[in-house]
């Protein structure tokens, strides 16, 4: 079965503003926030949810989610149309965001990534290799100056 042409990005960060990123198996030296396409049937805060615990370990209910209801559009690289049906060329790209209190120890998905690291805001930003997820964290400070003190409640 092809993969839905919807994803969801969660950038984890701590209330220090250090931002959690994860090295691609496939691409060593390919940094990245949590991602991950939507399953048939699942909403995208499910999406969410369930990618955060495949790929950090971390039970996310315990934290904060926020769905920044942003989201991008943008041209799937050749090399991973193989996974989306044929006439499909664009991926839409769903926001969302986590807050741990300080950096936690993360438990990888080997078969997804190689290695994690805790980078400040603006050294995750330049960093990361997709276009979208550094937009995401530049973002980063003045999304969570715009929150209330109950978004930062876990869900």
């Amino acid at each position: 079965m092809y993969k839905l042409p919807v994803s969801v990005l969660v950038v984890i960060h701590t209330l220090d503003l250090d931002v959690l990123l994860l090295e691609r198996t496939g691409h060593p030296g390919y940094w990245q926030s949590v991602t991950g396409s939507q399953h048939h049937g699942e909403s995208l805060r499910q999406t969410a949810l369930r990618e955060i615990r495949e790929e950090t370990g971390l039970n996310p209910c315990d934290y904060p989610l926020s769905d920044w209801e942003t989201e991008y559009r943008y041209e799937i690289f050749k090399e991973w149309r193989w996974r989306y049906a044929p006439d499909i060329t664009h991926n839409t790209e769903h926001v969302f965001s986590l807050c741990l209190p300080e950096k936690e120890a993360i438990t990888i998905a080997p078969e997804e990534h190689l290695n994690y690291l805790w980078l400040p805001w603006r050294k995750a930003a330049d960093k990361v290799f997709s276009w979208s997820n550094a937009e995401t964290i530049r973002n980063l400070p003045q999304h969570l100056s715009e929150m209330d003190e109950f978004s930062l409640l876990p869900t």
